[in-house]
């Protein structure tokens, strides 16, 4: 046994006997890479993570091909970094998902902030809800924001039918922006809004996410129709 497997296997000691409590990030870091990185000290890759990601939610957060950057990170242990926020947001979603309620904007937004957590991309997602404002489902529309994207008025009809919404609220991000809805963001809400008026459906809102803040038009006076 060399001396990196020894201290292996006392961090491995350390976690089973009272979990991450008293490991600093970049130990937590240090013991996630032994299992994508089996031969070497990662402890310096830690560090070196640390340090161009200023911290623990920027490393697991970080796009995978950004963290390949960074010495004696490769493939396989920049997909197991990104892998542990991944699936940790998709648990909480689901979690979030069982008998969620979004009656209210300020419900909707702190699910959609989940929802849009760590997201670099612009997307367009639809929430469909039942009479009591009971999420039915969460889908992606489009990639891109409810401009830039080729937003699909019939996709938004057809998802809304075959949910059996009610009501729908429509949700785009901006990350390298503020949640401030724009005019073309405006145009669009009234096509959506008249699509499905024309089939019995209610959109309830449209909310506009950025970083950890978000707007709701409907709130804000802006959702017309």
């Amino acid at each position: 046994m060399g001396i990196h497997d020894g201290h292996r296997e006392k961090m491995r000691r350390r976690f089973l006997e009272t979990g991450l409590e008293g490991f600093a990030d970049h130990e937590a870091l240090e013991l996630l890479l032994y299992y994508a990185i089996p031969r070497r000290d990662t402890n310096p890759i830690a560090h070196a993570l640390m340090e161009r990601y200023d911290s623990l939610s920027g490393v697991l957060n970080a796009p995978v091909e950004d963290l390949e950057k960074v010495e004696g990170i490769g493939e396989s242990a920049a997909i197991l970094l990104s892998l542990v926020s991944r699936l940790s947001q998709k648990a909480r979603i689901a979690d979030a998902s069982r008998e969620t309620i979004l009656n209210s904007s300020e419900r909707a937004g702190a699910y959609l902030l989940e929802r849009f957590a760590g997201e670099r991309r612009e997307l367009v997602f639809l929430l469909c809800l039942d009479r009591k404002g009971r999420l039915l489902a969460c889908k992606r529309l489009a990639e891109g924001d409810v401009a830039s994207a080729d937003l699909n008025i019939r996709k938004v009809v057809e998802t809304a039918l075959l949910t059996s919404a009610s009501a729908v609220i429509l949700a785009h991000n901006h990350p390298s922006g503020v949640a401030v809805p724009s005019s073309s963001d405006e145009a669009a809400t009234r096509q959506v809004a008249e699509a499905l008026r024309t089939i019995g459906v209610r959109l309830v809102d449209h909310i506009v996410v950025a970083d950890r803040d978000f707007v709701s038009m409907a709130d804000s006076g802006d959702l017309l129709g």
